[in-house]
């Protein structure tokens, strides 16, 4: 199915040294591109780890976008476990390295050398005002941990990602959402390609519930709209966008 899945690789995430910003972005930014995210895992610096997830989610999706990992210490070991996810070697990129050389010059290591192997088969991902590639091997898109460096190489490469939008509908109901529990049900079970959401409001706003449809048929959500609205006394609707 043509859906996403988001690994976020990094032992300082699970500690909570640090806070994960690139799932949320990602998130945000798959939907408006119409591709829904199904699975959101965090895991540890791991190869076998890393490898496992990678496989399962490939398998299954269309997308997986990895974070973290790829950098030159000793705990970057997502191309390795992205390696062992499809069972292939680690092969210098030349292009990688030169990029790299003309860099860091004369202060290159061994540690920055060793952020060219990449699996093979590896895609090199150019765009503008980007001075490092993004990688992607198979379906598996393999971006850094930098949130700064995750949004700036995403914007350069997201159009490859668009799919047909997401058609959404709210419906503000001044009513609690336990009144029409039932009513959800009933047009969830009629329209079962809707995805109905239901968000109580307890702030001093017009409405106490807000209700979501969303999917990739207008005229579906048209309908479904349709048959909510009519299990549900009109004076209760205020508004709909």
């Amino acid at each position: 199915m043509n859906a996403a899945a988001i690994v976020v690789i990094g032992n300082e995430i699970l500690s909570g040294k640090v806070q994960d910003r690139n799932s949320p972005f990602l998130i945000r930014e798959l939907r408006e591109l119409g591709v829904p995210v199904k699975r959101v895992a965090t895991i540890p610096d791991e190869v076998d780890v890393i490898g496992e997830t990678v496989r399962r989610y490939a398998d299954r999706f269309a997308h997986v976008i990895t974070c973290g990992g790829i950098g030159p210490t000793l705990d970057d070991v997502t191309f390795e476990g992205i390696a062992r996810a499809f069972d292939l070697p680690l092969r210098p990129e030349p292009a990688l390295e030169r990029v790299i050389r003309e860099h860091v010059g004369e202060r290159i290591t061994d540690a920055h050398l060793r952020m060219t192997k990449l699996p093979e088969g590896t895609e090199l991902l150019w765009a503008e005002g980007l001075p490092w590639p993004a990688t992607y091997i198979r379906n598996v898109l393999a971006l850094p941990g930098s949130p700064e460096l995750v949004e700036k190489k995403w914007r350069a490469i997201r159009e490859r990602f668009r799919a047909s939008p997401f058609v959404l509908c709210r419906i503000y109901l001044g009513i609690d959402e336990a009144a029409i529990a039932a009513d959800l049900q009933a047009v969830d079970a009629a329209f079962p390609s809707v995805d109905i959401g239901s968000y109580p409001v307890f702030a001093p706003v017009d409405h106490e519930t807000e209700i979501t449809l969303e999917c990739k048929d207008a005229e579906v959500v048209a309908a479904a709209k349709q048959a909510l609205l009519s299990r549900l006394e009109p004076s209760v609707v205020v508004r709909i966008e």
